[in-house]
């Protein structure tokens, strides 16, 4: 999380992230939820497409589809190939490139900015919301969760996942930031 904002701060455009990342098991899923705060460090949301309670950002890739496409990726957007499963052997340190879905938004001074890496898909923490007719409760993701038994088996994904650090592994997020006028 950023220290309290000390002038506004514009950021449009395509969010990526690079992470280090060992798990207990032959794969792991990172779901990555880029946050805005306010001065008391209470999480504010916004009206998304599907869910009234969506962070600015997210995005999500399984460890083992890591695989990147050399001539399609850029800095700001990793392109993912799908074409092949690549486990993970436990322990092994890999690095992950994690796009996270374009955003746009002034935060106001005082507010803060922060990145959560989770196991598991966001959950905006306050009890969900219930529309009628709806096929789905509202908990900051819309209907895209990811919890599918055989999708997710919790003998591989409900399990210890590390971040690494140091001089040879320097995670970032890359922010499009729009300088003032």
């Amino acid at each position: 999380m950023t220290p309290p904002l000390i002038e506004p701060l514009e950021i449009t455009g395509p969010v990526a992230c690079k992470l280090f990342l060992s798990s207990a098991t032959d794969d792991a899923d990172v779901f990555l939820v880029l946050r805005v705060f306010d001065p008391n460090v209470k999480e504010v949301t916004f009206q998304g497409a599907l869910d009234p309670r969506t962070p600015i950002g997210q995005g999500w890739l399984r460890a083992s589809h890591r695989k990147l496409d050399p001539k399609l990726t850029q800095a700001y957007r990793p392109y993912h190939t799908h074409d092949e499963v690549q486990p993970l052997a436990p322990g092994e340190v890999y690095e992950l490139d994690i796009e996270i879905w374009p955003t746009c938004i002034v935060v106001p001074p005082g507010y803060r900015i922060g990145l959560t890496v989770r196991g598991k898909d966001y959950d905006f923490g306050g009890p969900p919301i219930v529309i009628p007719h709806a096929f789905y409760t509202f908990s900051g993701v819309g209907p895209f969760f990811h919890t599918h038994p055989q999708d997710r088996p919790a003998g591989i994904f409900e399990t210890v996942n590390t971040l690494h650090f140091g001089a040879t592994r320097q995670p970032y997020v890359l922010l499009p930031i729009i300088p003032p006028k």
